[in-house]
């Protein structure tokens, strides 16, 4: 079996996309071997903010800078647990490192650290994550459901979240209004 690794890219829901919860969608793949693919939805903010959150989780928070952060629906499993996707890598209890310098971290110990005002110098919170199980991910890149293409962390870390779609597919060399809802017919 062929394994094309796409840890590390965007998933980007092409407009035929039926999946209400992956339309439109921005996937950033945190890791894709043959047991499956995991990641987050980076364009879907929840309507909370981190200020929410650590109040929601009972933590005090010390960093005005995050304090207005949207905090964002990560994809349609464990939507109860929050995955901290952040630079630098650091030294979490549970993380993932998906780069170097990126680490995706589960563990509540990145969190306090943010809320004395310490922790990784950029985070983006989700809750949930979108998984696919093994040969399922290909399986939909093979019906086109998906276009690919590398991550560039500054689209997840410094765009607003409506404008990373098309940032994405500008990696590509893509405008949004080349892409048709339906196969193209001469």
């Amino acid at each position: 079996m062929s394994a094309i690794d796409l840890s590390r890219q965007f998933l980007i829901a092409m407009p035929a996309m039926a999946d209400p919860i992956f339309a439109k969608s921005l996937t950033y793949v945190c890791d894709h071997n043959e047991h499956g693919a995991m990641g987050i939805i980076v364009n879907r903010p929840l309507g909370m903010d981190m200020r929410t959150l650590f109040q929601q989780i009972d933590i005090e928070l010390h960093r005005e800078n995050v304090a207005d952060l949207p905090v964002y629906f990560g994809g349609p499993v464990q939507t109860d647990r929050g995955f901290v996707l952040h630079q630098p890598l650091g030294n979490w209890q549970s993380t993932l490192a998906v780069t170097d310098q990126m680490g995706l971290t589960t563990s509540k110990d990145v969190l306090q650290a943010v809320g004395r005002g310490e922790g990784p110098e950029r985070l983006f919170v989700t809750l949930g994550y979108a998984g696919w199980e093994a040969g399922q991910l290909e399986i939909e890149l093979a019906q086109n459901a998906w276009l690919t293409v590398e991550a560039d962390p500054e689209v997840i870390f410094a765009l607003p979240p409506e404008e990373r779609y098309e940032a994405a597919l500008a990696l590509l060399g893509i405008d949004m209004a080349m892409l048709s809802e339906t196969a193209g017919h001469a």
